[in-house]
């Protein structure tokens, strides 16, 4: 007796060719940030050319990362194949340059502002998220000096909640005290909130390549 085949529902899914991000994209930003202004006019309101390109570098990485997140969210992806492709990304974003390159600086102080990024997708994907976002804002600008790594996790669960539906307030971005590292990963998370809106109806089909 021939067996009948199995319906769409039920077979393997096809693979997604999606490339979220490479080393010649990582590059060409790279390129374009040699060769920008990141002094500006001293009389100019604006930010310099420079830091404009660079918060748009930011958004870039980050709505990459997260369209890995989005693709896992729509069962495209496994979540061991979506914490791989992170991987991926973080590997070649994450990469220190040489000392004597004119951007380690500027590129260093990028990176570490994306590491709520990383750390809050895993803490998604892992489902270990719980907490009151409005305590772990206080308690993680509270911990920051002395326990950036503690700080980071909290982070990663504000962000992780956002990632999964939650709102992003504008009032944890005020502070009477000094601005530590834990406010410019609160500025990164408003980012992923912005980023996450941006990708509601994202999704890509099997075959597809980018």
């Amino acid at each position: 007796m021939v067996m009948a085949k199995k319906s769409a529902k039920e077979q393997e899914p096809m693979k997604l060719f999606y490339i979220f991000y490479s080393d010649e994209r990582w590059n060409n930003w790279l390129s374009t940030l040699r060769e920008a202004d990141f002094e500006g006019d001293a009389d100019a309101e604006e930010m310099p050319e420079g830091f404009r390109m660079l918060q748009s570098f930011v958004e870039d990485i980050t709505i990459s990362v997260l369209k890995i997140v989005k693709l896992y969210q729509n069962e495209r992806f496994s979540k061991d194949e979506a914490i791989e492709k992170i991987g991926v990304v973080e590997g070649i974003v994450m990469a220190d340059l040489p000392e004597d390159d004119d951007l380690c600086g500027i590129v260093g102080g990028m990176q570490l502002s994306l590491l709520p990024l990383f750390a809050s997708c895993r803490a998604f994907l892992q489902e270990e998220y719980e907490g009151d976002a409005k305590a772990l804002v206080k308690d993680g600008r509270k911990i920051a000096e002395e326990n950036p790594e503690e700080a980071l996790m909290m982070a990663a669960k504000i962000g992780a909640q956002i990632i999964d539906g939650g709102k992003f307030s504008a009032t944890w971005l005020k502070t009477k005290d000094e601005p530590t590292i834990f406010d410019e990963w609160l500025a990164e998370i408003e980012t992923m909130s912005e980023a996450v809106k941006s990708l509601k109806k994202f999704d890509e089909e099997p075959g597809d390549a980018s």
